[in-house]
This record gives structure tokens, sequence and C-alpha cells, in this order.
């Protein structure tokens, strides 16, 4: 299950969409979690989550991380499959919380009460293949497959050749 988690191959389109993906949740995640770039920091958003979209203070710690360290996963390419559905739950989330009564589109000109959902569809459009695939190449999953994938192959080895394994004690013999 693991190595599903983290298998991927060398897609560099794979590898783009992880990058914009990330590049744009950071910010956000930056705004929700420290206040920057104009944002409430972490308090101030989980209480305009509650009390102004009544959304449960557990799903808007849910919202901030994975905007915030989900990013940095997305541009690492670690836990891509993870980090992109947490991208993916949230702009779900708020189109459905938010967006949806708007319309489709930005509120380029200032003339609707908020912003449509084109955002967030885009982001979807990034996330999904990213939760399917994986990251693509240069992403961080695959070094670590590699590294369980030897650790495992190594113990085989050992188990196969009868040669115990460090701290094991034979206790039969």
């Amino acid at each position: 299950m693991l190595e599903r988690f983290l298998k991927t191959d060398l897609s560099f389109t794979l590898f783009a969409q992880r990058a914009l993906l990330g590049a744009v949740m950071l910010p956000h995640g930056a705004q929700k979690l420290l206040g920057w770039f104009g944002g409430y920091g972490f308090s101030g958003t989980i209480d305009y989550f509650g009390g102004t979209l009544h959304i449960p203070s557990a799903l808007g710690f849910l919202v901030i991380m994975s905007e915030a360290f989900g990013s940095l996963g997305l541009l690492l390419g670690l836990g891509t499959r993870l980090a992109a559905f947490g991208s993916a739950a949230t702009m779900i989330g708020a189109v459905l919380t938010t967006h949806l009564q708007v319309g489709f589109f930005m509120n380029w000109f200032g003339n609707q009460p908020g912003e449509g959902l084109e955002y967030h569809l885009l982001a979807l459009a990034l996330a999904l293949p990213l939760v399917v695939r994986g990251g693509g190449a240069f992403a961080l999953d695959r070094a670590v497959l590699s590294a369980l994938t030897m650790r495992r192959t190594h113990a085989e080895e050992r188990a196969t050749r009868g040669v115990a394994q460090p701290g094991f004690v034979d206790h039969a013999s």
C-alpha cells in the first residue's frame, strides 16, 4: 500500500502541475497560518471559519494544515498524493460553502458579492491527476520509495541467507 502511495513516473507534466499547485497554495496557507499577505493568521482563520462560515474548528485546522504544509509537500514532491488530495478537498469545500452561489466567474470588476468558482476548478484540474498518478519528475516520493524498497530487499536477502537481523536473538538454539 505504501508503494502505491509513493509510486510515480518521471512525467514532467506532473512535475509542472505539482510545482504550480504548490506555488499557488503556499501563499494561501501562509495567509491562514501566519497572517502573511493580508491573512488572518491561525486563530483569526479558525474564528472566521467557525463564526462566519460555520465550519467546525477541526475541519478549519485541516484546511490550514493542507494549504500551509500540503503546499510544501507538493513543492518537494513528498507525500504528493495526500497533499494533492488535501488541496482538492479544500477546493471542493470552498466551492460548496462559499463560491457556488456567486457563480462561475471571478470578481474581476467588483460587481459580484464574492468570487466565483473558476479558480477552484483550475486548482482541482491540477490536483486530481496528482492524486491518481503521483508527483512525477523530481518528486521526493520516488527517493523515499527507492530507499524503502532497497531496505526491504536487503532484509529479505538476509532472511533467505539465514543471517540474523541486528538485535535478533534466536532463543530456539
